[in-house]
């Protein structure tokens, strides 16, 4: 009888654990930034400077846990011909999974019509945070998807090795 209660406080232990870890990963870091986004930006191909563009019914969420967390979505009213005439492609784009309940943001369909060309990434902002780029896919109808990514030099300073001649110096501490 014992040996019983011990398994099965053992049992219940193990699924408030479970739980827990579960809310912690899908849930608890996550903050609507919907309210404090006050401009989206691409890096004009002119200039090489992030300039704002229009956009409305953003809905956005980030975390202070990681830099890449954060994933918008919003709609723009600038097409996609002109996007493409003055603002940088984003080549390597590669969206993040987001929580399942932020039900705006499919990565997997945003990744497979970035390989069609049933929308096209810009460039955002370059080191948005050393080493992480804000990249935003954009569809023909207006709909558009932002999300960070890790560039090359942060990938090349997060394993541990020194900086490469062609990125910026990494901050203190990352080297």
């Amino acid at each position: 009888m014992i040996a019983r209660l011990a398994i099965l406080g053992m049992l219940v232990i193990a699924l408030i654990t479970g739980a827990a870890i579960y809310y912690l990963q899908v849930y608890a870091y996550y903050d609507d930034v919907s309210t404090n986004v006050e401009n989206v930006q691409l890096t004009s191909i002119v200039s090489g400077d992030a300039e704002g563009i229009l956009f409305e019914n953003v809905k956005a969420i980030d975390s202070d846990s990681s830099p890449l967390r954060y994933r918008a979505c919003f709609e723009t009213g600038l097409s996609l011909a002109l996007l493409t005439e003055t603002y940088e492609i984003y080549d390597e784009a590669e969206p993040r999974v987001a929580p399942a309940w932020f039900d705006c943001f499919d990565a997997e369909q945003i990744g497979e019509d970035l390989t069609s060309g049933g929308a096209v990434a810009f460039l955002g902002n370059r080191n948005i945070q050393y080493g992480i780029d804000r990249v935003v896919a954009v569809y023909p109808d207006g709909r558009a998807f932002a999300w960070h990514q890790i560039n090359f030099c942060g990938d090349v300073v997060f394993d541990g090795n020194p900086t490469p001649p062609e990125c910026p110096p990494a901050p203190e501490g990352l080297n």
